[in-house]
């Protein structure tokens, strides 16, 4: 038995479904699929004296991530470097590793002493330990 459709010649499901396939091709070549690090994870918390921060980054030296900070605003880069490792007479038929960089920058409510901040890196996963620089109240004016 056949289904019995209506079709809509306003409708934009034909249009929508042409610029799917149209840029399908592109997909291939966007960082965000398929890729470990495209989507760099983190959990932020909270406490009356600091931030703490995780990040995931798996496969990453040490010696690859790079954190600044400036006011309240934390900026994470990572670089991964591919293994080139392929043998004689050996094809490379799919390749899933990811090689290339990424970065992260948030800003959080209060601003960060940079002084007293540390940072861990193990198991694939950076830990930030970020202390809120102590509150200063704001000087008033005398006016005259």
């Amino acid at each position: 038995m056949s289904n019995i459709s209506r079709y809509d010649a306003l409708s934009l499901e034909p249009v929508s479904e042409l610029f799917q396939g149209l840029f399908r091709p592109l997909r291939g070549l966007a960082a965000s699929e398929g890729t470990p690090l495209a989507d760099m994870k983190i959990d932020v918390a909270e406490s009356d004296t600091s931030y703490t921060v995780k990040a995931e980054l798996p496969g990453v030296d040490k010696k690859d991530i790079d954190v600044k900070i400036h006011g309240n605003i934390v900026s994470i880069n990572a670089k991964v470097e591919g293994i080139k490792e392929q043998k004689e007479g050996e094809r490379v038929i799919r390749r899933e590793r990811y090689c290339g960089a990424i970065s992260r920058s948030f800003s959080l409510g209060s601003e960060v002493n940079e002084a007293t901040a540390t940072a861990q890196y193990q198991d694939g996963v950076l830990s930030l330990t970020l202390p809120k620089k102590a509150f200063s109240e704001q000087k008033r004016l005398q006016i005259n």
